[in-house]
């Protein structure tokens, strides 16, 4: 297959899929138990997922692998089988992708901070670099680095994958919106300061995901794209702002309200287009169905 960044260059929008957490407990995965392990203990259930999306019209898959890193699996004992479940991640997700979608393989942050002294940048980049590696023995095309909110744990992140996998890198950031109309991380990066910082380190594609619903997501896409004007863009948007009811976190936005942002984001220069939390494969097929008309 041609690079994801060649496809995109040849014109085309892509479709990414859609959450994987609420869909791994709708299946049954339990407060305290490791997303991760249902790779090797439930990998029927999890091909479920990534098939769900092939069929609804996806162009990629990612893995279940966001929390596969050393220093989140350590909470469940399981720190010595980073190879092995992300790897099955991998494997997994190649298994519904067939030989003509793509795999991103899926690296969230280790929840370490290095403003706060509890990690080092080789611990990082150690850390990050023993996931990548899984991910593409597992026959991941692409890894995405995602969720970010701390420009220097991506850059070490993109670092790691460009220097020890032959993959394409993919890293989105995870942006909150002020009073003020301004979006930032947590940790106070622009679109812009993002942009600008992750071309420099190597990555082939950028964006945002999670933290926002669709219509966030336009004007974020335009800020990435006025401070670069050739840099591919992947936006995973929620399916809306989470809503709290009867003890559970509810997210309202309707198929048919994402696909109604589809074009707007494409106008304001998305290249790849998939959902975050809250997100199912009805929401991924409603947003192939957009693209399919242009």
């Amino acid at each position: 297959m041609k690079k994801i960044s060649q496809e995109i260059l040849s014109g085309k929008i892509l479709i990414s899929d859609g959450a994987w957490g609420t869909f791994l407990q709708q299946k049954g995965l339990l407060p305290a138990e490791c997303p991760e392990s249902w790779n090797i203990l439930h990998p029927e259930k999890v091909f479920e997922i990534a098939q769900s999306y092939i069929d609804a019209g996806s162009n990629m898959i990612e893995t279940n692998s966001f929390g596969g890193n050393r220093f989140k699996l350590s909470f469940f004992g399981k720190e010595d089988q980073v190879y092995d479940l992300n790897k099955a991640a991998a494997e997994i997700s190649r298994k519904a992708a067939g030989p003509d979608k793509y795999v991103l393989g899926s690296i969230g942050p280790t929840g370490k901070f290095l403003i706060t002294g509890d990690v080092t940048e080789d611990e990082l980049y150690e850390t990050f670099k023993e996931q990548a590696i899984a991910l593409e023995a597992g026959g991941a095309d692409a890894l995405i680095i995602e969720t970010m909110t701390d420009i220097d744990e991506a850059k070490i992140a993109i670092k790691a994958c460009k220097e020890n996998t032959s993959c394409e890198v993919i890293c989105t950031m995870t942006f909150d919106k002020t009073d003020e109309a301004v979006f930032h991380t947590m940790m106070g990066v622009t679109p812009a300061d993002m942009t600008t910082e992750l071309v420099d380190a190597g990555a082939d594609i950028i964006g945002a995901n999670c933290g926002n619903g669709m219509e966030n997501m336009v004007g974020i896409t335009k800020e990435i794209r006025a401070t670069n004007n050739k840099i591919p863009i992947l936006i995973h948007a929620n399916a809306g702002a989470p809503v709290f009811q009867n003890n559970e976190t509810l997210f309202l936005e309707t198929p048919d309200i994402t696909a109604g942002f589809v074009n707007p984001l494409i106008s304001a220069g998305a290249n790849i287009i998939g959902g975050c939390c809250g997100t199912t494969p009805a929401h991924i097929k409603a947003i192939a169905q957009v693209v399919k008309q242009k």
